[in-house]
């Protein structure tokens, strides 16, 4: 189980504790968003067979938005109350982590470069989308003790849990609502005669 999803869930209820309804709303607007548009990427190869055999592209990459979406995000939120500069230089490195995510899907033969590449953008996009909506908010800070307590417990929950069954979540799904009998693959492209 990647600590992506919990670390999304954890900067809302960090927020939440806050007080911070605005930004609560927003983060989980921004990050529910670029969700939503990777399951819809998925869904449409899978069930309908929409994507690109030319840029080997079948959907959106989950875990490189995801880094994409958090970890600049939880700099940010992390160092609100840190100099501009310190704010700044942990962004920067939560975009250079996430980038390494989405660089390790391409190496493991997870994603094809451009379902990295394209995930990493759309989360570096809801990132500093959020961000941009953040930046007037004022007390804004996270209680360093709930934020180190609670990142402790998600990487304790990554090594203990069970792998959430999403791909079959979303074969089924696709199935149903296109009405196929089987779910569309790469190898679909090959026996077509696409590259």
């Amino acid at each position: 189980m990647s600590v992506l999803g919990p670390a999304g869930v954890a900067i809302a209820l960090w927020l939440l504790v806050s007080r911070q309804w605005r930004l609560v709303l927003g983060w989980s607007l921004w990050y529910g968003g670029g969700m939503l548009l990777v399951v819809l990427s998925k869904l449409a190869f899978i069930g309908w067979g929409l994507g690109s055999a030319r840029l080997d592209f079948t959907g959106f990459s989950g875990h490189a938005m995801r880094a994409g979406a958090v970890f600049p995000v939880l700099m940010y939120v992390v160092l609100q109350r840190a100099p501009r500069s310190w704010r700044q230089a942990g962004v920067l490195f939560g975009v250079a982590y996430a980038v390494l995510v989405a660089i390790s899907r391409v190496v493991v033969q997870a994603h094809s470069v451009s379902e990295a590449v394209s995930g990493c953008v759309l989360g570096l996009a809801m990132a500093f989308g959020f961000m941009w909506q953040a930046r007037g908010a004022v007390n804004f800070a996270v209680s360093h003790a709930l934020a180190l307590a609670s990142l402790a417990l998600m990487v304790l929950i990554t090594f203990k849990a069970e792998p959430m069954p999403t791909e079959d979540w979303l074969q089924k799904i696709a199935l149903h609502l296109s009405g196929h009998e089987r779910v569309f693959s790469r190898n679909d492209w090959k026996l077509a005669g696409h590259p």
